[in-house]
């Protein structure tokens, strides 16, 4: 077999589709990784109104409470809250933070609170004549005089949590442990879904977040308060000033001896002096009107030489509506 009869590398590539460019293929299918979408975090906002109203509360009264401790916090408010899984929202939490764990009977599980090492530092710094500006803590722990700061912080949120809580679902929040370490923190599996309620302190112009970790099915008990939009809390100053000007309210009241009918004939034909027979025993009950409703039923009296009614008896609502029937 003579040399021509062979084929040459040119053409053997061009049957087989141009072999020297398909061996970078591979090479760019190497960086396409698969998606894992287990490890995909899950935030969702919103779907929590009562809860969010709770909160809207509970950053006024603490607001209140904590600048009679610390004037030059300026302002306490709510950021968001929302949903997300457990470890997404540890992964997040800057080193150092304290991590303190309580309950809320009646309710099960356990809730946590965290003070960002942000706000710890910052308002030392403002303590102490300085900046409203947090200074580098990489590689160290809380000292005792941050861990002392941090407690009177601590105690004062949740005892504002607890008051705010009584007019919507009365709980008792008690603190069980404060650490450092967050493994030591663990209320639930990192892949288990909590709800997370986002505060906002500001110091003097310099903003930290805290944080509520909430387990999901925490308040499963309440779900018709936290998932459903509610009245909220009664303001009792604002209580106390609508019942008073609600007893300073005038109003018109008449007693009514008898109803009559008479043709107008009859009523053309009165006089002065004209009797008008009423029918009405001294013992017969009578009524008596506030406005144009009637409130209560009478006996008919008299003391020294003016007419007086005894209420016997309030007339209630299913009577009052037969009688307008």
């Amino acid at each position: 077999m003579s040399e021509q009869e062979f084929l040459s590398q040119e053409e053997i590539d061009a049957l087989l589709g141009g072999g020297g460019e398909s061996v970078e293929e591979p090479q760019e299918e190497a960086d396409i990784k698969p998606f894992d979408f287990s490890e995909l975090e899950s935030i969702k906002k919103g779907g929590l109104p009562g809860l969010d109203l709770i909160y809207e509360r509970w950053v006024k009264n603490f607001r209140d409470n904590i600048r009679k401790v610390m004037p030059k916090i300026n302002m306490v408010s709510k950021e968001s809250i929302y949903i997300t899984r457990f470890n997404s929202f540890m992964f997040k939490i800057p080193m150092p933070s304290s991590y303190t764990t309580f309950t809320m009977r009646p309710l099960k599980d356990t809730a946590l609170l965290v003070v960002d090492s942000r706000l710890v530092f910052t308002i030392i710094s403002v303590m102490f004549g300085g900046p409203a500006k947090p200074f580098k803590v990489e590689g160290r722990e809380f000292t005792k005089l941050e861990t002392y700061i941090i407690k009177d912080f601590i105690d004062l949120a949740l005892q504002t949590l607890e008051e705010t809580f009584q007019n919507v679902h009365p709980v008792e929040v008690e603190k069980r442990s404060t650490e450092l370490n967050p493994a030591l923190a663990k209320i639930t599996t990192g892949n288990e879904k909590v709800i997370i309620a986002e505060c906002v302190v500001d110091i003097d112009g310099y903003e930290a977040p805290i944080y509520f970790c909430y387990p999901q099915g925490m308040f499963l008990p309440i779900k018709d308060v936290i998932y459903t939009e509610f009245a909220g809390e009664v303001d009792d100053r604002w209580k106390k000033k609508l019942h008073s000007l609600l007893l300073q309210t005038e109003v018109e009241v008449t007693l009514e001896l008898i109803k009559k009918e008479y043709a107008l004939r009859e009523i053309l034909g009165w006089e002065v002096g004209t009797e008008l027979i009423l029918d009405k025993g001294k013992e017969d009950p009578v009524k008596l009107r506030v406005g144009d409703k009637e409130k209560f039923v009478c006996r008919l009296g008299k003391v020294k030489d003016k007419y007086a009614a005894l209420l016997q008896e309030e007339v209630s609502k299913e009577e009052e509506n037969e009688r307008r029937e």
